[in-house]
């Protein structure tokens, strides 16, 4: 993708596979206005675009930091109606990642704090490096978290979990992090964005409507009772059918050849 941002680094290291770096080094990659903004921006293109991207990898510039929350020095002095308008940005990015059709999957290199730990938690799945470190600090600036926090942490780590984590404002290693459920895999710091590019790789060469089906029949099941899921996936399952990449999917494996998808 050839959109130019200020605060995001897009790179496609692989075929249908873009790399979002967060790039505010100078600030930790704190979210300010223009980062919340850029990334709303950016996921609803993709989802506009399922054909051209298949599978998004996101993660933070430096070493130091996948993302260190609010930028709190743009919010300084900030009125509450200020403050307030300033965080709907916030929320409107966040359920834009979350209802991106596309799998979005985390590379946490370091510091997650606040609406950082709040963000790796709305991905579909995170690989952490051993060096990262979480935390939702909001409360001990006198505020809950905003971003979704308290709905995605809870999901990701259980009622009680999050519970703790959130009202003490307490960092958590990746040990714990992995433990808990936030993360899926800890990977060495130089083996991180590797490992994560090699897995968004091979899920870009699925079927592509079928790996959107399956997310959606997942993300919106969890919100249903038993039945309903069961049927939501039965409609997935029948939009899957009459794809051009079940065909070819079915045919590639009986001609023992590797399948040519093209999310149709």
């Amino acid at each position: 993708m050839s959109t130019p941002y200020d605060t995001l680094l897009l790179q496609e290291p692989s075929k249908h596979v873009l790399l979002v770096t967060l790039n505010r080094p100078e600030a930790a990659n704190a979210f300010n206005t223009v980062m919340a903004g850029e990334l709303y921006d950016l996921f609803e293109t993709l989802a506009l675009k399922p054909k051209e991207i298949r599978t998004v990898v996101m993660t933070g510039s430096g070493d130091r930091a996948f993302c260190a929350g609010g930028d709190l020095k743009e919010r300084n002095g900030m009125s509450d109606a200020d403050w307030q308008a300033q965080h709907l940005v916030y929320e409107r990015m966040v359920r834009a990642i979350i209802a991106c059709p596309l799998p979005v999957i985390g590379a946490i290199n370091g510091a997650a704090y606040g609406g950082g730990c709040e963000l790796a938690a709305a991905l579909d799945f995170v690989y952490v490096s051993k060096t990262a470190r979480f935390a939702q600090t909001e409360v001990r600036i006198g505020i809950i978290p905003g971003a979704g926090g308290t709905q995605s942490l809870s999901r990701a780590v259980g009622e009680r979990r999050a519970k703790e984590l959130i009202l003490s404002g307490r960092v958590f290693d990746a040990q714990e992090a992995l433990e808990w459920g936030l993360a899926n895999a800890i990977c060495p710091p130089q083996e991180l964005l590797p490992t994560v590019l090699t897995l968004a790789e091979n899920i870009a060469n699925n079927a592509p409507i079928a790996v959107r089906q399956a997310k959606q029949a997942i993300h919106k099941g969890l919100q249903m009772g038993l039945a309903d899921g069961l049927a939501f996936e039965i409609e997935a399952y029948n939009r899957t059918i009459s794809t051009q990449d079940r065909r070819e999917g079915v045919l590639a494996f009986n001609e023992k050849r590797a399948p040519k998808f093209k999310g149709e």
